[in-house]
């Protein structure tokens, strides 16, 4: 028989299902405050771990890990939000050393991506739209920290695309998990499809861009 211990060390960190199966509630919380908050929660499935949740709050993809939603939505939010907001005071802290250090190919075009995101977007619609970006949300908070970011601003809006994220896959989650029966069979293909339709806010403001971006051209021609 199979002790904590040991179910411990046989998680799959890059599983959303075996996470949730092993930590539970606890998971969600941990794993939201990592990827959000520390560089070396980049690779963990945010995405697919929160709708996974909402999807056995209702039953659906494993009836022996059953899940509250009251408490998964409640663990995913303060994860998520405390997270961000560890990530960027230490931003604000450790300065660009923070990133030097680490030899991530991953984690450094993630930064170079959130730094676009920024110099694009501003600072309200970058910090809610890498919500929804892996890596780029891990990175993006320190990133705000280093660059000095208003600490109001930075915290409101990184409470709204918190919020928006966070509840927004849960409950997708959940309803999908109410709704089809048999939901299980298809939840590889549904999750992927889930971190496809996440990238979907950063897709569109990047056509709006270079839309934008066509027609100053043209007009100055």
């Amino acid at each position: 028989m199979a002790t904590p211990a040991s179910a411990a060390l046989a998680v799959n960190l890059l599983d959303a299902h075996s996470l949730l199966a092993t930590f539970g509630v606890i998971g969600i919380a941990v794993v939201m405050f990592a990827e959000t908050g520390l560089l070396v929660g980049f690779f963990l499935p945010g995405d697919s771990l929160l709708f996974t949740a909402g999807l056995l709050c209702a039953g659906a993809a494993d009836k022996s890990v059953a899940l509250s939603l009251p408490a998964v939505l409640a663990a995913s939010v303060v994860g998520a939000l405390a997270g961000a907001q560890c990530g960027y005071l230490i931003g604000r802290r450790a300065g660009p050393a923070l990133l030097a250090r680490s030899s991530s190919k991953k984690l450094h075009e993630g930064a170079a991506r959130a730094e676009e995101l920024l110099a694009k977007y501003g600072h309200a619609k970058a910090i809610v739209l890498a919500r929804f970006v892996p890596v780029v949300r891990t990175v993006l908070n320190p990133l705000a920290g280093v660059l000095n970011i208003p600490a109001r601003v930075f915290t409101f809006w990184q409470v709204a695309g918190g919020l928006l994220w966070t509840v927004g896959l849960v409950l997708a989650g959940y309803a999908l998990g109410s709704s089809i029966p048999s939901v299980d069979t298809y939840l590889l293909p549904i999750v992927g499809l889930v971190v496809a339709v996440s990238l979907l806010p950063v897709a569109i403001e990047l056509l709006r861009s270079q839309r934008s971006g066509k027609q100053r051209n043209g007009t100055a021609q």
